[in-house]
């Protein structure tokens, strides 16, 4: 029994010892002239829902929610951003040459239709996040009809 409570003890020492430990936090005051939204004429409705269910993970500004502080979780969240990131960034979009542009968006519509994005690990705290079939349908739409004026 002794042994338990030096493990628990050893634990509860850890875990409270790696809450120092800072993370980059991807927060951002600036709207980049590159970002998606700016460069697009983007219909409000669409504006909206791409900003809540994608921008938290691909734009250079998440809005963190409150158990972002605590670790290990915000490990978890700040790889979880740097891979979303690293594979689309809404910020720089204008960045993208119209290729890559293309190649993106044709992408995003293959992840909406196959339900892979937005993720159901997001979706599961932030419910309004998830996509209707109907916002999924007008979302894929726009994109396609943007991809092809490209």
């Amino acid at each position: 029994m002794k042994i338990v409570k030096i493990i628990a003890l050893a634990l509860l020492i850890a875990f409270v010892g790696i809450q120092f430990i800072p993370t980059t936090r991807n927060q951002s005051d600036v709207v980049l002239k590159t970002d998606f939204m700016l460069v697009n004429d983007v219909p409000e409705s669409i504006h909206k829902k791409l900003q809540v269910s994608c921008y938290d993970c691909h734009s250079n500004n998440t809005a963190y929610p409150w158990y972002n502080k605590v670790q290990p979780i915000a490990w978890f969240l700040e790889d979880h951003i740097k891979e979303g990131k690293s594979e689309l960034n809404f910020s720089e979009w204008d960045n993208y040459s119209n290729r890559r542009k293309k190649s993106k968006l044709k992408s995003i519509i293959s992840q909406i239709k196959d339900e892979e994005m937005p993720l159901s690990s997001y979706t599961l705290i932030h419910g309004n996040a998830k996509l209707s079939e109907s916002e999924k349908e007008l979302i894929i739409k726009w994109i396609d009809n943007l991809r092809d004026s490209l």
